[in-house]
């Protein structure tokens, strides 16, 4: 109802109460209710009835139903710093309540993970050992070094656990590049690539159930790919590629952690720059195209744009999006400046992530997720 017709019901009622000597009050009330039936009524004869959303989500059950994915346990992947200390447990500052452990540790702080609900988890190795790191990486697919007895030892004590590895060259190159240099410093993109692939193997036969090449070369996952397929095992290991992976600030924790900072120059030359949409299309494509199972964008929360666009790009695939250590540890650093809650924070920044277009979520935050998602 406009406001001038309603300013005209009110003055006709008006001349209409003083007209009745008879008036017994009831017409007052009568002409009340008249009024409220025709203002609402009016709602839906001129406006659009659509457009009366509060309803569907006045309760906190019908508000999770309006979620189009709402995250599980099953959707975690929680990474781990393996170190090649069989007893190292060490705290690392930059990323709170994360350790760098060794083999003789894994298992005891797994267990009652696992019990909650743990279903994967994402190993990174890190060689500490004198003399561990050289030109070309030789000690990443050592079957003694730390992610390939952890491979083993994972399948041994948890076998419903799923086990991705990680791979890549940087935190066992001398340099802390991704692959194999020139001379001039620059990535040798085919003597990388085979390297890669290589150590890609050597994780699958150890019993990895999904192999991860984080590196960035053109070309890695239709290599390894194609060596899955030689050694008869494509058929049972899952490959998922950090398709969209961007250089930038947020990796500091991690390279502080795993020890993989380069000791000159960036990543800038095979990690995709922050504003590269379009490159980064191209890039999701081209491992769609060379058999990528998953694909990855990485960071999450700054490249949702990205997530979509990969859900877009492979509508028939699972995306997961990594969560990285610098996303992680600024929510934890605004939390304990009283910005916001952490909980709170944690859950918002993951279903935007969901919200996006991804189904698999990398996140440190997977031990306190577990929890939480025990109490709804």
């Amino acid at each position: 109802m406009s406001f001038s017709s309603l300013v005209s019901d009110i003055a006709y009622r008006k001349d209409a109460d003083r007209s009745d000597d008879r008036d017994d009050k009831r017409p007052q009330l009568s002409s009340g209710r008249s009024y409220a039936s025709t203002a609402a009524t009016s709602v839906s004869i001129t406006g659009d009835i659509k457009s009366q959303l509060h309803g569907g989500y006045s309760h906190p059950l019908a508000r999770s139903w309006q979620a189009e994915r709402q995250l599980t346990k099953s959707m975690l992947i929680f990474p781990l710093f393996v170190s090649d200390q069989p007893d190292e447990e060490t705290i690392i500052p930059a990323l709170p309540n994360q350790h760098r452990r060794g083999l003789n540790k894994l298992v005891p702080y797994l267990r009652p993970l696992v019990e909650k609900g743990l279903r994967s988890v994402i190993l990174f190795g890190v060689p500490l050992a004198p003399g561990a790191k050289d030109a070309l990486g030789t000690s990443a697919d050592d079957p003694k070094g730390p992610v390939i007895k952890a491979i083993r030892l994972l399948r041994r004590s948890f076998p419903d656990l799923f086990i991705v590895a990680d791979v890549c060259l940087c935190e066992y190159t001398s340099h802390g590049h991704c692959g194999i240099l020139r001379d001039d410093g620059s990535l040798n993109n085919a003597l990388s690539i085979d390297r890669i692939s290589d150590v890609a193997m050597a994780y699958a036969e150890a019993g990895a159930h999904c192999v991860a090449p984080s590196d960035m070369n053109d070309g890695r996952i239709r290599a390894i790919k194609l060596k899955l397929i030689e050694a008869g095992i494509a058929h049972q290991v899952v490959l998922m590629s950090y398709s969209a992976k961007f250089s930038g600030v947020l990796y500091g924790p991690f390279r502080d952690a795993a020890g993989s900072c380069p000791s000159f120059g960036d990543r800038r030359c095979y990690q995709l720059p922050p504003g590269g949409r379009g490159l980064a299309r191209r890039a999701i494509v081209r491992d769609i195209n060379e058999g990528a199972d998953i694909i990855m964008v990485k960071p999450a929360s700054q490249y949702l744009d990205i997530i979509s666009d990969a859900k877009e790009l492979g509508k028939d695939m699972p995306v997961a999006a990594y969560q990285v250590s610098g996303e992680y540890a600024m929510i934890h650093a605004a939390a304990k400046a009283g910005v916001f809650d952490l909980r709170a924070m944690a859950e918002e920044a993951t279903q935007g992530i969901l919200r996006a277009g991804a189904s698999i979520v990398v996140s440190y935050f997977t031990p306190e997720f577990l929890d939480w998602l025990s109490e709804k």
